[in-house]
């Protein structure tokens, strides 16, 4: 063996890794996982669970915060408009009725989601924005005629507060599933 070899193999003893193997590349003999630094499974470490935990911690809050948000501007926008929605159908339920419905079902879904911030409160509020996402997109490109009570409320035309509406409800309906995503890291690093 060479000087130059025996240095390395040395430098690789010390460090505690294998030499000719790649740090981070290569797999656990028993779990299969990918290895860190040191040779063991990085998945399974103490170290690999507190660094998850951290970061869910550090993330959870800030996209809680931003869900609510969305959702209260969501809200704001549809209680705002609920009475210009009464002029598209003013028999039946109404848009006004409908606007109402979503607007407080959005301020529901943002303080269900600041108060709990489970997974539940997440997947709440993710579907409340896409009930909401769902709808203008739709009326907005599609002439759908009245079905039952349930009014036409065909509007192709784009004011800032529906545009305001859209970029809440798909920014809420993205977080509330990161948010249902970090939750359920969050549980279960709690459990271990």
């Amino acid at each position: 063996m060479s000087e130059v070899a025996g240095a390395k193999d040395r430098g690789y003893r010390l460090a505690g890794r294998t030499p000719g193997r790649t740090p981070g590349r290569t797999t656990g003999r028993t779990t299969g996982r990918t290895t860190g630094r040191t040779g063991g499974p990085t998945g399974g470490s103490i170290a690999g669970h507190a660094a998850g935990r951290t970061r869910a911690r550090g993330v959870e809050p800030v996209v809680r915060i931003l869900v609510a948000v969305a959702l209260a501007v969501d809200a704001y926008v549809h209680v705002t408009l609920a009475g210009a929605m009464q002029l598209a159908a003013p028999e039946g339920i109404g848009g006004a009725a409908l606007f109402r419905i979503q607007g407080g079902a959005a301020a529901v879904a943002a303080l269900l989601v600041l108060v709990a911030g489970s997974r539940l409160a997440y997947a709440v509020a993710a579907l409340v924005a896409l009930s909401a996402l769902g709808p203008v997109l739709l009326y907005s490109f599609v002439n759908v005629p009245a079905v039952g009570p349930i009014p036409s409320m065909y509007d192709p035309t784009w004011y800032p507060l529906k545009v305001l509406s859209v970029l809440a409800a798909a920014v809420g309906v993205l977080l509330g599933l990161l948010g249902f995503a970090v939750a359920g890291r969050r549980a279960a690093s709690e459990r271990v």
